[in-house]
């Protein structure tokens, strides 16, 4: 056998494509759009390498056309979730005991596939499954997927190097384990990155894993599977299924060999799962590792030194990209009332300007919410602030469910800085703005700090660096990301590395070597290599009589 330590390519960021009239990336993009759009797609459970299919077909539709069919998920039971656990298992010595050479080989390879001859297949089934436009899409399940899985092997390479110093006479080591047991994935529909992530940098640290998308965000999965198993990833280390959130969670979180959860989702969901966990915590045979992402009341702080334009575009960009379905969407304001008539101005321009229509259009920049639940409750929002008396619609408001899961941008001005849309995470194109009189500015960056109960993005738009400096240390705590004249969305795999805390989630920095060192477990090798042959210290002997 030969031997080698070996140097991780160096990663750096996907560059984005701009999908210009014309380029190649849009042309390919359309051809594979179209390809979905004529052949329904039939998804089935990867368990153990094998595809499983059921009696229980569930429809998949884009939420910007709900009438066309894009294809069928298989729903399983409680069964199938005992067979991704087996399988799991079952994989996993054989995972673990593979060379870190070969592993990581895998991710890259699945890297590499994405950026090339994937990326028009794993973009279309995103913009069409998730309603996103192509760039959003682009930035998404291409160039965030690619990163996570570059950087993050990299990260791994750098937590293997990092090792104890020697004494004389001894050689100390540090070996970096899987987990025992297998880990839970549970991922969200709003990022097919996210959806490919939360498994795979379990698996990379020699986990094996047992995942379970949102349903509907089943089309990207898919992909993410085809390019896995090109890549090479053995059999039974992550297993697909789709099977109800209940009857996944009373096998899971029941059985002895859990070993953690990467989870993003909502507050609610995961507050409960910490708690089947606390309450089942003798029932494991090592404490679990719990790691989570669970959404955001993102601000924005305007100071009165702010340029009018600038802030304009950043809360058109942070609150309606994706239409608001993003955990770092911007979605309350804070802004000086000699600057609010400019603003309200300029973001009223902008959203004249702004199209939406279904995803293949590629002149729109707004297409739908993800489903009926979703819709449903952002108009409850939207029609609940339309008659209070603590509220003036400054723009949109209008939706239209026919065809489409369709919510115009809404902008709020809001009277009371408590008003529920100031608080609550809505999770869709809804901004609410609070205007303030700018010698309130300290009192409003304390009600920044307390008025909602989650921290994971906000902003502070402003030229005065004075003020600058008193933000990001007053919102020290407000925020796992916090951004400067600029707004809180975008996050980029090596450079801003994501998660917030409170009720946001446990912190632990996805895109960064944080997260990775939660999947795994170490061990101290001490090695003595001329041990000692007696018992006796030097203390013992006697005293010299002179």
């Amino acid at each position: 056998m030969s031997f080698g330590i070996f140097n991780i390519p160096i990663p750096t960021n996907e560059p984005v494509k701009e999908y210009r009239p014309g380029s190649p990336e849009r042309v390919a993009v359309k051809q594979a759009i179209q390809g979905f759009r004529d052949n329904e797609t039939d998804i089935p459970m990867y368990i153990g390498g094998r595809e499983v299919r059921t009696e229980r077909k569930l429809r998949i539709a884009p939420p910007h056309d709900h009438q066309h069919t894009l294809g069928y998920f298989y729903e399983g039971e409680k069964e199938h979730v005992e067979q991704a656990i087996s399988a799991a298992l079952a994989a996993k010595e054989k995972w673990a005991n593979l060379s870190w050479a070969n592993r990581a080989s895998i991710f890259l390879k699945a890297a590499d596939l994405i950026a090339g001859p994937y990326r028009a297949r794993i973009n279309a089934a995103t913009m069409l499954g998730q309603s996103k436009n192509a760039y959003q899409a682009e930035i998404d399940s291409a160039c965030e997927l690619i990163d996570f899985l570059r950087f993050n092997v990299h990260y791994a390479d750098e937590i293997y190097r990092q090792q104890p110093n020697s004494s004389v006479g001894v050689w100390n080591r540090l070996e970096y384990r899987p987990l025992e047991g297998f880990v839970f994935a549970l991922t969200p529909f709003n990022f097919t990155a996210i959806a490919g992530n939360l498994p795979t940098s379990a698996a990379m640290m020699g986990n094996t894993v047992v995942w379970k998308p949102a349903y509907t965000q089943a089309l990207s999965a898919k992909v993410i599977m085809e390019v896995l198993q090109e890549a090479g990833l053995p059999d039974g280390v992550i297993n697909l299924i789709y099977v109800d959130g209940p009857v996944a969670g009373d096998v899971i979180f029941n059985h002895a060999d859990f070993a953690g959860i990467h989870f993003t989702g909502s507050t609610g969901v995961f507050q409960k799962i910490w708690g089947t966990i606390g309450a089942n915590i003798h029932k494991y045979k090592s404490y679990p590792r719990i790691v989570g992402e669970t959404g955001g009341k993102d601000f924005v702080l305007v100071h009165e030194s702010a340029e009018v334009d600038e802030v304009a575009a950043g809360l058109i960009r942070g609150a309606f990209e994706y239409q608001g379905q993003k955990c770092s969407a911007a979605s309350r304001a804070y802004v000086p009332k000699t600057l609010w008539p400019a603003i309200e101005a300029k973001m009223k321009q902008f959203l004249g300007e702004i199209k939406m229509g279904p995803t293949e259009d590629f002149s729109n920049f707004i297409n739908a919410v993800i489903d009926e639940r979703a819709f449903k409750k952002i108009t409850t929002y939207i029609d609940e602030a339309k008659k209070s008396d603590q509220v003036q619609l400054i723009a949109g408001g209008e939706y239209d469910g026919s065809k489409g899961y369709y919510i115009e941008p809404t902008v709020l001005q809001v009277f009371d800085p408590g008003y529920r849309t100031m608080c609550e995470e809505i999770f869709g194109p809804v901004l609410s703005v609070y205007v303030y009189e700018p010698d309130e500015f300290d009192t409003i960056v304390q009600l920044v700090n307390t008025t909602s109960p989650y921290a994971l993005t906000g902003s502070i738009f402003s030229k005065n660096r004075e003020v600058i400096e008193q933000v990001t240390k007053e919102l020290q705590n407000a925020a796992g990301n916090f951004y400067i004249n600029d707004k809180p969305t975008g996050a980029v795999v090596g450079q801003q590395p994501f998660g917030g805390a409170r009720a946001s989630g446990t912190n632990d920095k996805a895109g960064s070597a944080l997260n990775l060192y939660r999947w795994i477990s170490a061990r101290t090798i001490k090695e003595t290599l001329v041990p000692p042959k007696v018992y006796e210290y030097p203390f013992l002997e006697a005293d010299k009589i002179f």
